[in-house]
Order: C-alpha cells, then sequence, then structure tokens
C-alpha cells in the first residue's frame, strides 16, 4: 500500500497569499493582502471561469443539436463509470490497477502510470457530466461526492509530494496534472483549501519550476506546451502569479523556427521526437495548447506577448493545411498515433484520422480568436470547407469531439465566412522528407526516410508493424471518394509488407523492428525533390529496414497523374522484394470491378493473377494505372480477405477481429532481385476510359531513364521535365555535375528551372540546360547565371536544407 499524505498545515486564506505575491516575496508577505495582492488576486480568480469556458464550450445550445445529443452521450458515459468505481487499494476502476508492482524495473511500469492517468481522465468525465448542461447529472451532488471520494483516494494512494514516479514520466508531469487541473477548476467552490493546497503541491511536486529550465530532452515542443499549460492551471488554482508568469515565459523557446531536432522549421515541418513528422498529433497537441493558453491568459498580466508566436500563426497555413484533406489529418505526419484505430473502451470514439483533422480544425478556430482579423477571416473559410467535405465522418455529426471542440467548429460552420476549396499544387517538406502533392479533386503524400527521418515510430507497445510506412509510401485520397481509405481499419487489418507505393523485402521482421522511438533510420541521405509550386520530381534513396534492400524511387507529380519509377532494385536476404502499385482498402464488403484493359477481371475473394503485357488497369471507384510499353510478367493481383485486430500492431488496443477486402497490384521482383526497376503511372479519380486513353497515347510519356544513377520523364503536354540526379551525368537536355533533383517546366515564352540539392552537403550544382535561352527573367539569390545563348549554364548553391532554388528565363 502506498503512503498517505498528511493534511497541508495550511489555511486557505494562507495559502493563497503566498502563492499571489510569489515565491520571492512569500516569506516577507504581510498578514493581510495590499490592495496590489489583492487585485493579483482578483486577476488570477478571473482565470478559473475563462478556463472553465474554454474546457466546457460557449455560445451553444445545449437543447439543440447536435449539442443535445452530445451531451446525453456524456451522461450516459459519466453513469458507466460512477456505477464501475470502487475504491480500492492500488485501483480506483477494477480495470485500471496503478499501483506498481515493482517500480522502476518492471517493464509493465508504463501500464501502471499509464492506468493512474486514465483514472484522472474518467474523474473528469464525470466532472465535465456535472459541470455541463444537458447530462441529466448536472449539479448532481451525489455524483459530486463520488468525485471528489475519488480525487482523495487517488491522491492518497498515488499522486502527492511524497509520491516517487514510476512509468512513463508523461503521465506523472502531462497527463494526470491536466486532468487534476481540470477538475479543480470544475469544482473549484466543493474543493476546500486543503484539497487545493493538496492538489498544488502535489503537482509542484512532480512538474516543478526546473521543468522547464532547459529546453530540452521531454521539455520540447508539444511537450513543453503542455508543462506550460499544467504550470499555468497550477497558477490560476493556487493563485500563483509567479507560476503564471513561468508559464508564459517558458513558451517563448516553442516559437523559434529550428533546423533540426523538435518544433516547427521554416519550410513547415514539424517534428517531434527528434526524428518523427508529428504535424497531426503532437503538433496537433502544439497547436491545440498554444490556442488554449493565448485565449486564456489575453487580457491579462500574463498575456503571450513574445513576437516570435506569430510564427504559431503562420504555421496554421504553412505546416498543418497542407496535411489536411476534406477535414482529415494524413497519417503520414501522425507517428505512431495511426495504431490508434480501435474504439475507445470509455467512449467508443475511434481515434483516426477523421477525429484527428477535426481536433485541428477546431484548434485553428480557437487560435483565430487571438489572431489578426485578416488571419481569422482565412482560417474560418478553410475549416468551414474542411467541415462541408468531410464526407466519410463529418465533424458535427459523429461521436468523439469534446463538447467545447464541437461548439467552436459549430460557430464557424454557421458564420458567414465563404468556404474554402481545396488548392492544388505541390508543397515539399523537406525538413521531414515529406511532400504533398494536390490535384483537381484528389491529393497524396509520400512518406519517405533518411538520416534524419526514421522509417517509422513504436513506442509504449504501439504501432509495432509501421516497418515499411518509410519506405516510400504513398498515400491519396479523392476529392468525394475514398476519404475512408485509411480510416476505416486499414492499419489492423492491411498486409504491412504491402503498404502502398513502397517496395519491401518479405524478410520476417519482429514486432518493433529497428528499435522504439524512432532508432530506426537508414543510412542514407538522397531523400527530397524540387518542385515549381505545381508540378514536382521527388526521390528516395531506399535501403530497406533489417535488410540488404536497395533500391532507387522516384515520383513526378502532375496535374492528374503520378508518374513512378523504380531502378536500382537489389537484395541478398534470401526473400521476396516487392514494388507496390496499390493495396486499396475497398471496405468489410466492397467489390469494385477491376478491369484489365478493358477485360473485367473475377470479383471473388481469393482471384489472383499474372498482368505481364497488361498496359492499363482501372480499379471501379478508385483510380486508373497505365504500364508504358506493357507490364512485366513481374505484375501480380489479387483480391482478399484480411482479418486483423488493432491489439496485433497496438498492445493496448482492443482484440476484437475486424476483416476488410483489398485489391492488391504490385511488382514481383523474385527473392534477392538484381538492378531490377519497374514503372507505372497512377491516375486518382481517372475513369476507365480515361486511363485506355492515356494508355494509348504514345507521345504522352517519354521515360528518359530509369536507372541506379537517373531517373527522369518528360511530358511535353504539360511542358514538363523532371530528373532526378542520384549521380553526376546528363539526361535529354539537362546535364548536372552534382546529384541534384531538377524540374523545368516550360511556357509559350518563358521556363522555370527548379533545383535542389537533396545529399544537402552544401556542394553547388553546376546545371547545363541544352537550349536556346536569350534573358533570365528572374532568379533567387541562391542561384548564378553563368550563361544564356545557345545553353543554359547555371551554378546553384542549395545549401544544407534541402530547399529548391530557381531560376525564370525567357527561351528563345
Amino acid at each position: 500500500m502506498l503512503p498517505a499524505v498528511p493534511a497541508s498545515p495550511l489555511s486557505r486564506r494562507g495559502l493563497l497569499r503566498a502563492a499571489a505575491v510569489g515565491a520571492a516575496v512569500a516569506a516577507s508577505a504581510p498578514a493581510t493582502h495590499t490592495a496590489a495582492a489583492a487585485g493579483t488576486d482578483d486577476a488570477i480568480g478571473a482565470l478559473l471561469p475563462k478556463w472553465r469556458a474554454l474546457i466546457l464550450g460557449s455560445g451553444f445550445d445545449p437543447a439543440a443539436e447536435p449539442f443535445v445529443s452530445r451531451l446525453a452521450a456524456l451522461g450516459d458515459t459519466a453513469r458507466a463509470l460512477r456505477a464501475a468505481m470502487v475504491r480500492r487499494d492500488g485501483s480506483l476502476w477494477p480495470d485500471l490497477p496503478y499501483a506498481d508492482p515493482a517500480p522502476d524495473t518492471d517493464p509493465e511500469s508504463y501500464t501502471y502510470s499509464g492506468n493512474l492517468h486514465l483514472s484522472y481522465v474518467r474523474l473528469r468525465t464525470l466532472a465535465e457530466a456535472h459541470a455541463q448542461p444537458g447530462t441529466g447529472l448536472t449539479g448532481d451532488g451525489v455524483l459530486r461526492d463520488d468525485i471528489l471520494a475519488g480525487l482523495d483516494h487517488l491522491h492518497a494512494q498515488a499522486y502527492h509530494a511524497g509520491q516517487a514516479r514510476y512509468g512513463n514520466w508523461y503521465s506523472w508531469q502531462i497527463g494526470v496534472p491536466q486532468a487534476l487541473l481540470d477538475i479543480d477548476v470544475l469544482l473549484h467552490e466543493h474543493l476546500g483549501a486543503d484539497r487545493v493546497a493538496q492538489h498544488c503541491a502535489a503537482v509542484d511536486h512532480f512538474v516543478p519550476d526546473s521543468a522547464v529550465a532547459q529546453y530540452t530532452g521531454t521539455s520540447t515542443g508539444a511537450n513543453r506546451v503542455d508543462l506550460c499549460r499544467v504550470l499555468a492551471l497550477r497558477g490560476a488554482v493556487g493563485a500563483s502569479a509567479a507560476k503564471l508568469a513561468l508559464a508564459r515565459d517558458a513558451l517563448s523557446p516553442v516559437f523559434p523556427y529550428v533546423t533540426s531536432g523538435d518544433g516547427l522549421y521554416a519550410d513547415g515541418s514539424f517534428i517531434q521526437h527528434s526524428h518523427i513528422p508529428y504535424a497531426g498529433s503532437y503538433g496537433s497537441v502544439m497547436l491545440g495548447g498554444l490556442s488554449l493558453l493565448f485565449a486564456l491568459l489575453e487580457g491579462s498580466a500574463w498575456e503571450v506577448r513574445d513576437g516570435n508566436r506569430q510564427i504559431v500563426f503562420d504555421s496554421v497555413e504553412k505546416a498543418y493545411a497542407p496535411f489536411l484533406f476534406n477535414g482529415l489529418a494524413m497519417d503520414a505526419v501522425s507517428g505512431r498515433a495511426v495504431s490508434r484505430g480501435a474504439k475507445a473502451a470509455d467512449s467508443g470514439v475511434r481515434q483516426d484520422d477523421q477525429l484527428r483533422g477535426q481536433s485541428i480544425l477546431a484548434g485553428i478556430a480557437l487560435l483565430a480568436q487571438s489572431a489578426s482579423t485578416a488571419e481569422r477571416d482565412r482560417w474560418y473559410g478553410m475549416v468551414k470547407g474542411w467541415l462541408a467535405r468531410q464526407y466519410y465522418s463529418p465533424a458535427l455529426t459523429r461521436p468523439g469531439l469534446p463538447v467545447a471542440a464541437l461548439a467552436r467548429l459549430a460557430e464557424v460552420a454557421g458564420s458567414d465566412a465563404a468556404a474554402t476549396a481545396e488548392p492544388v499544387g505541390h508543397r515539399l517538406f523537406p525538413g521531414m522528407d515529406r511532400a504533398v502533392h494536390r490535384g483537381d479533386g484528389w491529393a497524396a503524400c509520400l512518406s519517405m526516410a533518411s538520416r534524419r527521418i526514421s522509417y517509422y515510430e513504436n513506442g509504449n507497445g504501439e504501432n509495432l508493424r509501421g516497418w515499411h510506412s518509410g519506405s516510400g509510401m504513398l498515400y491519396w485520397w479523392g476529392d468525394d471518394f475514398a476519404n475512408g481509405q485509411y480510416s476505416d481499419d486499414f492499419w489492423a487489418t492491411v498486409d504491412p509488407h504491402r503498404l502502398p507505393g513502397t517496395t519491401a523485402s518479405r524478410k520476417p521482421l519482429a514486432d518493433a523492428e529497428g528499435g522504439a522511438w524512432g532508432a530506426a533510420r537508414p543510412d542514407v541521405r538522397w531523400v527530397g525533390g524540387s518542385t515549381d509550386g505545381t508540378y514536382a520530381s521527388v526521390g528516395q534513396y531506399l535501403k530497406g529496414l533489417s535488410s540488404t534492400l536497395l533500391a532507387k524511387k522516384s515520383w513526378f507529380l502532375l496535374d492528374d497523374t503520378v508518374v513512378c519509377l523504380g531502378a536500382g532494385i537489389h537484395a541478398r536476404d534470401g526473400h521476396g522484394v516487392e514494388s507496390v502499385v496499390e493495396n486499396r482498402n475497398l471496405g468489410a464488403g466492397g467489390v469494385h470491378a477491376f478491369t484489365v484493359d478493358g477485360r473485367t477481371q473475377p470479383g471473388t475473394l481469393g482471384w489472383s493473377a499474372s498482368l505481364g503485357g497488361a498496359r492499363w488497369a482501372h480499379l471501379a471507384g478508385h483510380a486508373g494505372y497505365v504500364f508504358p510499353g506493357g507490364a512485366p510478367v513481374s505484375l501480380k493481383a489479387l483480391r482478399q480477405a484480411r482479418t486483423g485486430a488493432w491489439s496485433d500492431i497496438n498492445r493496448g488496443a482492443s482484440s476484437d477481429p475486424v476483416t476488410r477486402r483489398y485489391l492488391s497490384l504490385w511488382f514481383d521482383h523474385g527473392p534477392d532481385p538484381t538492378w531490377d526497376t519497374y514503372s507505372y503511372l497512377l491516375m486518382p479519380g481517372a475513369s476507365a476510359a480515361r486511363t485506355a486513353a492515356r494508355s494509348a497515347d504514345p507521345d504522352w510519356l517519354t521515360v528518359l531513364a530509369n536507372t541506379g544513377d537517373q531517373q527522369g520523364v518528360r511530358v511535353p503536354s504539360r511542358g514538363f521535365t523532371g530528373v532526378n540526379f542520384w549521380n553526376p551525368g546528363s539526361v535529354g537536355d539537362l546535364t548536372v555535375g552534382t546529384p541534384a533533383s531538377v524540374t523545368v517546366r516550360e511556357e509559350p515564352r518563358t521556363a522555370t528551372v527548379c533545383v535542389s540539392g537533396p545529399l544537402r552537403d552544401g556542394a553547388a550544382v553546376d546545371l547545363t540546360w541544352d537550349r536556346p535561352v536569350s534573358a533570365v527573367v528572374s532568379l533567387d539569390p541562391a542561384v548564378q547565371v553563368v550563361s544564356t545563348g545557345a545553353a543554359l549554364t547555371l551554378r546553384v548553391s542549395p545549401g544544407t536544407r534541402g530547399a529548391v532554388h530557381t531560376a525564370v528565363v525567357r527561351v528563345a
């Protein structure tokens, strides 16, 4: 049994007086408040109802939908939780034992500390049901007493100033105190001075000021914002101006752009855990936490006035919006959170890309209240458009979002803002080895890995088989179709060796292969690309996870097509290697006609075929696929039903089996391939007729090179030439003396030449374009014109960040 904690000897008046004037003058504080101290107390006291409104929501009608049913569901959940609550040694709920049997030695300590966190989260749910209108438990005195008894039980047994922490640091420094302090705000008038003092002492013990003394370790990025939220609420609940000032000031290191490690990058990347692209999960937490703190402190003596906070406002359109499509948050920037797709036991809510996206939308809506009028108007239009296009799982009708977030989104949906359409164009994120492309009515995202960025992240028993998600996975979604592709139990049922777009070995891998927290990173540098903002050339030098697999992969992204090339595919592990054209989730009972060269293939499960010689294929309701010159005999197809459980990839998830049907299409390179290749075109949303027409047009595409030295294509109708130079050389009209990515877009009188150095070694790129050029229209500072005339010669100084540099020239 854990030791009990004695009651604090401080009276409520003494506690508030000492906290209000801060630690520096606490010892000399007078017995009565000065006017200044009283004013400070009043200012701090005003923060409590403000936070209450922020976490409960405001301005909504609890008797109208979508709130009436959401509030009723909250009440039902709270009743079930209260009925199951039993105060026993080591637990408050029987299914959540938190007393660690072997502190600091038992690997399952994470489970026990996590259960303590969840126990407080359940109490917070009860407190919200008590505070919200329309739950059937609003103001219920018996429920209030049960919550207070639960708080006292957890405090006496686990979360108090005399307790040594065990398991996951997050539970003690962020998870528990955030839930506890929210409860303290919601029930503040019922707590009494002793409870307030005890809770503050516990938070101070686990989250001392030193937790934010250095911007390092677990105190960076989203984690730092979470810690500052704890400190700010500790200051509000315990009436400490010093804690509030510390929380405000400790936010400042979060704002500036970083060039390595955790945080926001100038190119729009967001990294957490040093090597993981995380805008969709930790980034969402950071955005939501900052929007809450900005709103809470605005207009007070502790308002966040750091000029660098503008970087946070800029991130809405630079770092978050690019990874939102029809309101969903792309899995490629959500780390191990993709393995949380099972419905939560307490709420029945599925933690999928739809819900992650909706949380970001709610964060943007709240941040808009602290932004400029122009920013607010733009963001409202963006959010309103995303809400209108959430075809698969609309935010205003699906369960999951807290009432406060729902209220913010309902306000935007009902505003007079004009809904903004999805943009078209390309965004490259060299800071996190990601690329996002948007055509008319579709979007795609590329997920890659390098020395800088991990193949995947696992940790805490989550995302155990995400091995190949950084091996060139090509996600894509349609405008009003296929928005649930990855939401619908994809990660629990997909073959983890056959992720779409990837080249991967079939070599068996252990769960969590490569190590936890992003430890698995390939020893490669050439990952990146070049773009003019509309079209792009992107490449990845791939080394397989825990295998001898090598490959060079390129994607050339146009308005209606992604041209995909692979070369240098080589392995010596004794296992088969595959390059996956498609692995489409057709749902629980989907059939979707599959046509090859105009002939409909069988729709029966278990159907498989070799498609050697095929020129094109079409999957009804999804996309067309073209194989230049005819597919090799290695092209295979398969219809199958796959059954899995979320517990297969997430040890804390449901073990209930789920089944989904898939149509898979891949190049089978066989065991130990030697410098093999592939080529195909992906046409999202294309009809069978348009796919057939593209295949029948020999002039639409010219593959200029597809070797381990260079990969490049020309598409005359788009004025597009793209080449990824893995090594120096000449391809078509282009010659470089250094590894580079080059994209050229030709207009009737001008051409835009785009160059990057994906090796990021700072070496100058000397480029010759063998085309007559009469003049230079514009160029960025990193580009030097060596000569024009019969040919164009440029010298580009690309730096070490993978940035793209451009020159616009007049062609003769």
